[in-house]
């Protein structure tokens, strides 16, 4: 699903005015009408007196909350529109909006002080829902003054609150609240999800999301560009590698999984075991000479390979040629990282390795630490490579901190997968899978009970094992990204957040996999 800033939108509404004659305030008829229907769902159908505060600027999004007024009213709702302007402030379609709920004998209180905010907060007691539409998506910078006192007072309610297109007070583009900012039960946001509803804290902000129809013509939404986008079931669906029925495991791929280093066995474990589940035909997990043993013990479809190690246990720098010929000898795909030390032999390693590839490869964990001093190599000609940092890994190949990456995730992805020309898959909550061309995926699943060890280890060999199918990287990255979190997710359900493993997300993959397909439930 398309993902569009502000400026996006707000071309698609003139475009639809301009070009296709849609009329404005049909659309905005259709917008407040989407919004009703979702508020007959959160009440099952059940709405006759109801009480309803809905709180309006004096903009487009406030006409959107008088639809809504109209409507409910209609319906048998008991409606009090608040007003943050005087009613004669409001113009255009919003206006008309306003004098048709007037005439219906519709209840207005306009909020034009401080000494106007009691009525409100009296009428928030006894509320069953807030409707807010008070900031749409022109919005930026921080909510001040009343607007902020009428904020801080919604959320000091503690209502069920719907906002109308996206929460007030958060920046369409950004996802981020520089002052109050409505915390909202679910937001009903219209034709295409904005950016900063997907992005954090915007989602958290946002509650459940809602992507509404309100006649923007589809044919005018294909005709644009968008380099946003959001991962769904459907995207996935549609690109998921296929099986034949006469399919055996030589057609599925070959992942080279290497890594490990002492106390370090079950990262390595973990991703080849990962990539296997992802449905690659084959896994070898390539690890010190000193740990094969302990592999053969902890795995049983995985076949392992041992390596030259250093006297420390890690790999050595004699492993670069071994590594190369089993790439060469029928290996479709490396996975490089997980375990693998920082020993600076085993660092050399890494750097000499990676310029020598002919095939693709997904690297994480210490092999992208050995990159941190030298990023040359990614700037340089290479294979196709998929980067799956962590934010304090990323900082560590700039040079920078975790909480700068943090305050721009979406902007250093998309930067540096174009300088790198390499796919980017920046971890945490609401990850971003960036392509070298600028297309950037977020992806919505996942949950923090999968902020726990190893967790990093399962999404490399996933990626892995999609990407031995034959997937393109970036499409593999994001497939990954998404049944790695689905996958937690569903596991999350079962055996709750505190208590969930990697494992889990290995054991759950099968689960992910069938729902986003259509093929099974969790």
């Amino acid at each position: 699903m398309h993902l569009v800033t502000a400026a996006e939108m707000g071309q698609l509404d003139r475009l639809a005015t301009s070009e296709y004659l849609v009329p404005g305030i049909v659309l905005m008829e259709n917008a407040g009408l989407r919004v009703v229907e979702s508020i007959r769902r959160h009440f099952q159908e059940r709405l006759q007196n109801r009480r309803v505060l809905i709180f309006c600027g004096k903009g487009n999004n406030g006409g959107d909350g008088l639809v809504v007024g109209r409507h409910l009213l209609n319906q048998g709702v008991e409606v009090k529109v608040f007003l943050l302007a005087r009613p004669e402030d409001l113009r255009g379609d919003a206006r008309t909006n306003l004098e048709i709920y007037q005439r219906m004998g519709g209840r207005l209180f306009p909020l034009l002080g401080e000494s106007h905010l009691q009525r409100a907060d009296i009428a928030l007691l006894y509320a069953d829902l807030v409707v807010d539409a008070i900031f749409g998506t022109g919005f930026k910078g921080a909510a001040m003054g009343l607007p902020a006192a009428v904020i801080n007072m919604i959320n000091k309610a503690h209502r069920d609150t719907v906002a109308v297109d996206l929460p007030s007070g958060l920046e369409a583009d950004t996802g981020r609240a520089f002052g109050p900012c409505i915390q909202a039960t679910w937001t009903v946001t219209f034709a295409l999800p904005k950016l900063g509803l997907v992005v954090e804290p915007g989602a958290t902000f946002a509650g459940r999301l809602e992507v509404a129809d309100i006649g923007i013509p589809r044919k005018l939404v294909d005709s644009q560009h968008f380099n946003l986008h959001l991962l769904t079931p459907e995207w996935c669906l549609d690109h998921r590698p296929g099986r034949e029925v006469s399919g055996h495991k030589g057609l599925y791929g070959h992942v080279l999984a290497v890594g490990g280093s002492p106390g370090l066995t079950g990262a390595i474990t973990l991703a080849a075991t990962a990539a296997l589940r992802a449905g690659a035909g084959l896994v070898t997990a390539a690890v010190p000479r000193g740990l094969q043993g302990i592999l053969e013990m902890k795995t049983t479809e995985v076949m392992t390979c041992p390596l030259p190690e250093t006297p420390g246990g890690s790999l050595s720098r004699d492993a670069l040629d071994p590594i190369l010929e089993r790439l060469a000898g029928g290996c479709n795909v490396l996975a490089l990282g997980p375990g693998l030390s920082r020993d600076p032999a085993t660092m050399e390693l890494v750097k000499e390795l990676l310029p020598r590839l002919q095939g693709p490869a997904v690297v994480d964990a210490d092999a992208l630490n050995a990159l941190a001093t030298d990023t040359s190599i990614l700037t340089g000609d290479h294979a196709p490579l998929v980067l799956t940092p962590h934010p304090g890994e990323m900082a560590r190949l700039l040079g920078t901190t975790a909480a700068r990456v943090q305050e721009d995730r979406l902007e250093v992805a998309r930067k540096y997968a174009r300088e790198w020309q390499a796919v980017l898959l920046l971890k945490g909550a609401r990850t971003i899978i960036a392509w070298p061309d600028g297309q950037a995926y977020i992806n919505p699943t996942g949950n923090p009970g999968m902020a726990t060890a190893g967790s990093g280890d399962v999404l490399t060999g996933i990626v892995a094992g999609l990407m031995a199918q034959g997937l393109e990287p970036g499409v593999a990255a994001a497939l990954g990204a998404y049944w790695h979190g689905a996958a937690g997710d569903a596991a999350a359900r079962q055996k709750g957040q505190y208590s969930l493993l990697a494992g889990d997300i290995i054991d759950f993959l099968g689960v992910a996999f069938g729902v986003t397909a259509g093929m099974g439930r969790d």
